[in-house]
């Protein structure tokens, strides 16, 4: 059995156990619950496609950390100006692990 859920602007393929690191999460350490579901499979050819969601779905997860992603290094040039600017960036991230999936 498998679902698409979407969260943070992107869309993930999970399962039951998946570990995944999503975009930062406003919870604690604890459950939370996607109802942002796109599409379930229970994995013997039965799907289910939402428009734009399934209705009834949910995703239960655990959340397992809460970091930041590794650091992405970004450079400005200009030619014949002596411009050049270094920037670097980490993203929150918040990790959580795929309990159950209803629906």
């Amino acid at each position: 059995m498998y679902a698409v859920i979407e969260t943070g602007g992107k869309q993930y393929r999970v399962a039951v156990g998946d570990t995944l690191a999503v975009e930062k999460l406003d919870a604690q350490e604890g459950e939370v619950i996607f109802d942002r579901v796109l599409l379930v499979s229970d994995g013997e050819g039965t799907v289910s496609v939402g428009k734009p969601i399934v209705e009834g779905a949910t995703v239960r997860a655990a959340i397992l950390a809460q970091r930041r992603g590794p650091k992405i290094r970004g450079f400005k040039y200009k030619p014949k100006d002596n411009y050049r600017r270094r920037y670097g960036h980490r993203q929150a991230q918040t990790v959580v692990r795929v309990a159950a999936i209803e629906g």
